[in-house]
């Protein structure tokens, strides 16, 4: 594939990286609490960073790297003070730019400012929720938010999923496209590769015993039984809203998302 071609070719930078233990989809009891998950390659996870430590300060793009961990490509920063970091690459971006983290900066691709002062219908990504905390929205290759309006303290963003919502404009972003948009065209091509990836083989619930699965049991090919789909936890699945009533960013969504017509 050509993005793949256009990467830096060099080892990760060794400061910024370390190793994580394979939890094998299990939690702290030693039980399986996500099904599917376990095995796969070895992989040293990348150290991004997500916030702006180094406000005003202007950076060099030393290279575009592949990353085993997530979808998008990573660029490696050096910071006029010698510093390395990692971040999340944006869509276009090449060795040798130089972008700036600041309150205020110019609008060119790979700036990080206040989203309050970026113009309206510039995309964004690694967005924000609370100042300060570290972009938390928007980091999923080829993903972006596109700027609708300024309203006094909110900036109104219309997200991927077609939802809209407010966010406060002391909020960070990040203005352009998450890299690697193509990432939504790759297709698994046997089942070595899932396994590679650390994903199990998936077995039905009908498949299974009515002890391990609610949709478990009978004879022959039958159906699930039930009025309506249940996890293997017995809670309703598929359709199901499972977003908490009370979450505080709740009150600064203005639409919610659009169900895609089949």
């Amino acid at each position: 594939m050509k993005p793949y071609k256009d990467l830096t070719k060099k080892e990760p930078e060794k400061k910024l990286t370390y190793r994580l233990k394979n939890k094998a989809g299990k939690g702290g009891g030693g039980r399986i609490t996500v099904h599917h998950k376990g095995g796969g390659v070895k992989k040293l996870y990348r150290d991004i960073t997500f916030n702006q430590e180094k406000i005003g300060q202007l950076a060099k793009v030393i290279s575009v790297e592949y990353d085993p961990n997530r979808t998008s490509f990573i660029s490696l920063l050096e910071y006029s003070d010698g510093d390395r970091r990692y971040i999340i690459a944006p869509d276009g971006i090449k060795v040798g730019d130089e972008i700036i983290c600041d309150e205020k900066a110019e609008n060119k691709i790979g700036n990080r400012m206040k989203i309050k002062n970026i113009p309206v219908g510039t995309q964004v990504h690694n967005i924000e929720l609370d100042p300060g905390r570290g972009g938390k929205m928007i980091r999923g290759a080829g993903t972006s938010a596109k700027i609708m309006n300024q309203e006094e303290k909110y900036t109104h963003l219309v997200l991927p999923s077609s939802e809209s919502r407010m966010v406060l404009g002391e909020c960070f972003a990040s203005v352009g496209q998450v890299s690697f948009p193509e990432h939504k065209f790759i297709r698994i091509k046997n089942a070595g590769a899932n396994r590679r990836k650390g994903i199990r083989p998936t077995v039905r619930g009908s498949a299974k015993n009515p002890v391990d699965h609610p949709h478990g049991g009978g004879e022959g090919r039958t159906g699930i039984g039930l009025k309506y789909p249940k996890t293997p936890w017995g809670k309703p699945a598929l359709g199901v809203k499972t977003r908490n009533k009370k979450k505080w960013t709740s009150k600064l969504i203005i639409q919610r998302r659009k169900k895609k017509k089949k």
